[in-house]
């Protein structure tokens, strides 16, 4: 009996529907009555009796641009309400559509809105706040349990940024030209320097370091890098993209086409092979067994000799190639004629083959490859010599070197000739995410360790996202 095979497909992402519903968890439930609420609260007020998908396209941007200007406010609980409708608007307005068709249409056209208005940016902004709240950070740390209390603006933050980076990502038929326009400038935005000089992807590896570091155990590090994969999907492309980068690579070298695609093979694969029932498994166990049991030392089969002796389908001709002198030599080499046993004459073993001259090779001295430095390396090395020597710094200047010595000079000289020049798009992730390469190593060892490194009454971090407000 053959198993089924299991409804999986080889790729980068599931259907919109499933990507967007593995956003949530089921204790999140709640919150999108919440995120409704909040929404009509605000939107009554400016409405004034009307629906969402009742106002026009230039009321649609004026609520959105009220809801930018509230998102600047100080007031915190304040901040997290305007989020939170903002959330729903990406959600779909869910509460005014009739079938799933209408909640996505409603949510793909809610996020191009919101990013023509400028909300991600801006959310940036709170995201950059929220991962710098050290008093947050040290009061997650005290508590024995991290819950979901302990993460709602980050979570509606990341639910926002994750809901319009998919919808915007995923190309359909019907978009219209100005959102084939507005998914390019985001692709370029997201793979650009946003916050502080560093691309969006390299923000989100830092959330990652510091949840693995255990200076911040309340991020929701499923949300997190869940961002991050959609996030570096988009801007870099997936195994499509990949595909044509080898095939263009080895056509601009010469070189033949590769056989295969890999990735079509794997696709067609199975998904998996598991037994047909437990009894196949426990024989198949049994067997192991018995094959342990009756391994022993080979012996001559003389068996097999005695068995081609009484075959009577065996043909003359067999016979007479075992007749074969080479054999009958080899037969005699185990025996000796007691006539040469005492003297056996050996022949002379050969000579050695005459090795061609080998080419002395002088390998340079040092590494096969150059370091690389960053800008920011440049400019960090420069303010902390201006404040030794001089006592204030300049900035972003790395030209200005007067007040320095020499030995300085030459180490800026050096540093720039072995600056890193971004050629390609992942460049600008991997020359900005080497600095904290050696903390990002350090994930899978962290998190083994998490369970041995508290106490036995407390939860693991990454529970975090699934754990209710109030815990029993």
């Amino acid at each position: 009996m053959e198993s089924p095979n299991l409804e999986f497909e080889y790729g980068d992402t599931d259907t919109l529907t499933a990507e967007l519903s593995e956003l949530y968890s089921y204790t999140e439930e709640p919150e999108f009555a919440l995120n409704r609420d909040y929404f009509e609260e605000d939107f009554r007020s400016h409405a004034r009796g009307k629906r969402w998908i009742e106002l026009t396209l230039d009321e649609q941007r004026a609520y959105v641009m009220s809801l930018l200007d509230a998102l600047e406010v100080t007031d915190r609980d304040k901040r997290l309400k305007v989020a939170r409708a903002i959330l729903y608007l990406a959600q779909g307005v869910f509460d005014e559509c009739d079938t799933e068709v209408d909640v996505l249409h409603w949510s793909r056209h809610n996020v191009f809105l919101l990013y023509d208005m400028g909300i991600f940016t801006a959310l940036l902004e709170l995201l950059s706040m929220e991962i710098d709240n050290n008093q947050a950070c040290s009061s997650a740390v005290r508590k024995p349990a991290i819950s979901l209390a302990d993460s709602t603006e980050l979570r509606v933050l990341l639910s926002i940024m994750y809901l319009m980076v998919e919808t915007v990502r995923v190309q359909t038929e019907d978009d219209r030209p100005e959102w084939r326009a507005a998914r390019e400038a985001f692709k370029n935005e997201l793979g650009s320097p946003l916050y502080n000089g560093e691309p969006f992807a390299l923000l989100l590896f830092t959330m990652v370091t510091k949840f693995c570091s255990m200076n911040a155990p309340h991020f929701p590090m499923k949300k997190v890098l869940l961002l991050l994969w959609k996030t570096i999907l988009f801007t870099l492309g997936g195994f499509e993209e990949l595909q044509e980068m080898k095939v263009r690579g080895r056509e601009r070298l010469n070189l033949p086409p590769l056989p295969e695609d890999s990735i079509k093979v794997v696709r067609a694969m199975r998904a998996a092979s598991p037994p047909a029932s437990a009894m196949e498994l426990i024989e198949q166990q049994q067997q192991q067994k018995r094959g342990r049991r009756s391994r022993r030392p080979l012996v001559k089969q003389d068996s097999l000799d005695t068995y081609n002796e009484r075959d009577p389908f065996k043909n003359d001709d067999a016979r007479d190639e075992e007749e074969d002198p080479e054999d009958t030599d080899s037969g005699i080499e185990g025996e000796v004629d007691p006539l040469d046993r005492d003297v056996i004459i050996q022949p002379p073993p050969p000579p050695p083959p005459l090795r061609p001259p080998t080419e002395r090779v002088n390998f340079p001295k040092g590494l096969p490859w150059a370091p690389k430095v960053r800008e920011k390396d440049i400019e960090h090395f420069l303010e902390t010599s201006r404040n030794k020597f001089i006592g204030f710094t300049l900035g972003n200047d790395i030209e200005t070197l007067v007040g320095l010595p020499r030995p300085i000079h030459e180490s800026v000289k050096t540093l720039k000739q072995v600056s890193h020049r971004v050629a390609f798009p992942s460049s600008v992730i991997q020359c900005n995410i080497v600095y904290y390469l050696c903390q990002i190593a350090l994930l899978k060892l962290l998190l083994a360790a998490a369970p041995t490194s508290k106490a036995k009454t407390d939860s693991i971090n990454i529970l975090a996202d699934v754990l209710p407000e109030e815990m029993p």
